[in-house]
Parts: C-alpha cells; structure tokens; sequence
C-alpha cells in the first residue's frame, strides 16, 4: 500500500489491515436554562500521528468563557480488507466520516465524556448507537481521507450484482394456488 499521501506512517497489520494513532479533539460547553446548568460535549474532530502521544491521556488544550477542548490521545483507527465497502461508501456519501464511539464518565462529580473508538465503518458505528455508546460523526483529516481513498481503490471488488430470473408458470400450476392480489379469476 503506498504510503506517501501521510505524514507518519501506519502499522500494517495481519491480513492487509492496517492501524493509525490518532487523538480526539472534544468540546465541552456549559448549557444554561433558567436556574439550571449542565455541561454538553461533543467530538469535534480527529488528528492523525503519532507526534500526539501514544498514551491515553485527556489534556485540555483551549479555554474561553463559553467552552473549552480537550485533546484524548493514546487512540487507534484501524482499517480492514473485509470492510472495504463500508469504507466506499462512507466515502461516497455527503459527508465523508469518522465515527468517535465515546461512553459517559463520572469522576469527582464532572460529567465527562470520554472517546475509546474510532472507526471509518458506518455500520460499525450504527451498532455502538444502537446499544452502548454516544457516537459523533466528524470530518476525516485531508491526509487520512486520501489514504483511506487510495486503500479502498487497492482493495474494493464490488460484488458481482445478480438480476434474479423470474419463474415461469404454466397454465396448470398455478390454478390449484390462491389468486395473486388485485386479481379476479
């Protein structure tokens, strides 16, 4: 897989995957109504390489009045053979995504949120929503969307599409079965 459209350089994995560090950009802002406040968060973005840091660690990284961003690093992107055409059409889509599956936390009385996945998968993320997790959909980095272009171009082998043949009934067979709907007989 050529590499030269990246900064760093991925870990290839086993059977033609591959794996990029990346840490998540999460905003926090205060929502306030009538007496009652509670904070909000939300992935903003991604950032790909390994100058971030390979640990897990959360650090803030911007502050004003209204809201302030962490950075979460120490995460994984990974990309697999099998998956190439969930990456192709998330590619084809309006919005081309990565997908920041996150759980809630509760330390020292603050909620948080915290990020602990992300995936290129559309189909992936529709499963963490529909049972444990908080997904944000967000804008792939130019460098990772042109690597990911070029993976899915190497990798993608559309089906072959199948027309289905109809049946052909004769006049015998079907006066013993029941009249299809809308007509009379």
């Amino acid at each position: 897989m050529p590499q030269d459209t990246l900064p760093f350089q991925p870990e290839a994995q086993p059977k033609g995957g591959y794996r990029f560090p990346v840490s998540v950009i999460v905003e926090r802002r205060e929502i306030k109504r009538d007496r009652w406040s509670f904070p909000s968060w939300e992935a903003t973005g991604v950032v790909a390489g390994e100058r971030l840091g390979s640990v897990a660690a959360k650090t803030p990284i911007h502050s004003d009045a209204q809201r302030q961003h962490f950075l979460w690093s120490g995460l994984t992107l990974e990309f697999f053979r099998d998956e190439t055409e969930s990456y192709w059409h998330n590619l084809q889509g309006s919005r081309p995504s990565l997908f920041v599956i996150c759980r809630e936390e509760h330390e020292d009385d603050d909620d948080s949120l915290e990020p602990y996945l992300v995936t290129a998968d559309p189909h992936e993320a529709d499963a963490y929503l529909e049972t444990e997790g908080t997904v944000f959909a967000v804008p792939i980095p130019p460098d990772l969307y042109q690597w990911l272009e070029r993976y899915v171009m190497t990798y993608y082998r559309p089906g072959e599409q199948k027309k289905r043949k109809r049946k052909r009934w004769q006049e015998g067979e079907h006066r013993d079965q029941a009249p299809a709907r809308g007509r009379r007989h």
